[in-house]
């Protein structure tokens, strides 16, 4: 009996998590019901993931995930824009129905890797959750997107995409349907 509880336990403790995106339509919801949570990036534990530049993550989470979350465009909310929300894109997730996870890119197509938060109390499953994107990110293969990306640092707009099997980051004046503050 104790031999088939230790056996349960073992295999519930490696089974891999289901990893659901939120839609876009659906952000408000995934708000409000984890508006408590600590947020933590603890336990994502840097692995090859890390070493792949955002610009193709991005059309590999295109190919499994669909759109993100958010992008840059989203995140502006009142129509103004403010340098301290450039991102890219964001996905959301909730893992095994219960835990919930970003992924953001802070900067851009400029850089490896992406930014992991979840929740901290489920910390400890958070290496799982990586490897288990890190497999599927892996293996996919490459979507067509076109993002924008404003660097703060450059103070430049980009246009970022994955199109005819190319990845560019090119400069851009403002996209003319984002307001700047004054």
């Amino acid at each position: 009996m104790l031999m088939m509880m230790l056996t349960t336990s073992a295999q519930a403790q490696f089974e891999e998590p289901e990893i659901i995106k939120v839609e876009a339509e659906n952000a408000a919801e995934f708000l409000e019901r984890f508006e408590s949570i600590k947020w933590t990036g603890q336990g994502f534990n840097y692995n090859s993931l890390d070493r792949i530049p955002a610009i193709e993550i991005r059309a590999k989470l295109e190919s499994i995930y669909g759109a993100p979350t958010k992008t840059i465009e989203n995140v502006m909310g009142d129509g103004k824009f403010r340098a301290g929300k450039a991102i890219q894109f964001e996905y959301w997730f909730i893992v095994n129905g219960e835990i919930p996870m970003m992924i953001l890119d802070l900067d851009g197509p400029f850089a490896d890797g992406l930014v992991y938060v979840g929740a901290s109390r489920f910390v400890d499953l958070m290496p799982e959750v990586k490897r288990t994107l890190t497999r599927a990110v892996t293996e996919a293969d490459p979507k067509e997107y076109v993002d924008y990306f404003f660097s703060p640092e450059r103070e430049q707009w980009y246009k970022v995409s994955y199109q005819n099997g190319e990845y560019k980051k090119e400069e851009i004046d403002t996209p003319g349907h984002i307001k700047l503050n004054d």
